[in-house]
């Protein structure tokens, strides 16, 4: 089969997907975090703003967060050499993420699931790694642990909406996924639930003379 002919498959899945659940609970302690040092002036010292690694697992009423970091009051706070973390403040920013996406059920609700805190203080070994160093040109960053990402923009979605720089199959589960949790956020589709995870197929490579047509599949 020539290339012109293959068909190429995206798959996002919603806020109420589990995996979204978890990814957004990490995502809105980090920010806190964040929020923090901005609040705090802190944002620009490499000596003292945030550091975080932090894992999410959501499962039947049960929650559990666990990684490492550095971070100020009120989400650190330190009890003799050690850091604690607030483990009252970190469940209930876990809580408001389910609470928006609207987990109110019987097997996972904002109220009734039991939240795990299991944060803590950097390890000493990964801290020595990161620390910035200075040097005759300047100050440099250091290496923890982190994985390393790498990705591309490209002009497929373009035809579609401007500045959107995206793979188009990714794009059309984006947008199936955006339109759906617009509908159940307004009751517009009052049986909707949270979890859904379309999928887009179109005919790659993709053309000026074969702009791709999507097929969806939820």
């Amino acid at each position: 089969m020539s290339r012109a002919n293959y068909l190429f498959t995206s798959e996002s899945v919603s806020e109420g997907h589990p995996d979204k659940v978890c990814d957004q609970i990490s995502d809105a302690i980090l920010d806190a975090f964040l929020e923090n040092d901005i609040k705090l002036g802190i944002a620009d010292d490499s000596k003292a703003n945030t550091r975080l690694g932090c894992e999410t697992l959501a499962t039947t009423n049960k929650i559990v967060i666990a990684g490492e970091g550095r971070g100020q009051e009120p989400l650190f706070k330190k009890f003799g050499g050690h850091a604690v973390v607030n483990r009252e403040l970190i469940s209930r920013i876990a809580r408001d993420v389910v609470r928006d996406i609207g987990y109110d059920q019987e097997g996972f609700s904002y109220h009734g699931a039991a939240v795990e805190v299991l944060l803590h203080g950097q390890s000493p070994d990964i801290a020595m790694g990161v620390d910035a160093k200075t040097k005759k040109d300047g100050e440099h960053e250091g290496a923890g642990d982190q994985g390393m990402m790498f990705g591309f923009a490209c002009t497929e979605s373009e035809v579609y909406e401007k500045n959107s720089f995206m793979p188009a199959p990714i794009y059309f589960a984006h947008r199936i996924l955006r339109a759906l949790s617009e509908k159940r956020r307004s009751h517009q589709l009052f049986d909707l639930q949270r979890s859904s995870s379309p999928r887009s197929t179109m005919p790659k490579p993709a053309t000026e003379k074969n702009t791709p047509r999507p097929w969806s599949r939820s």
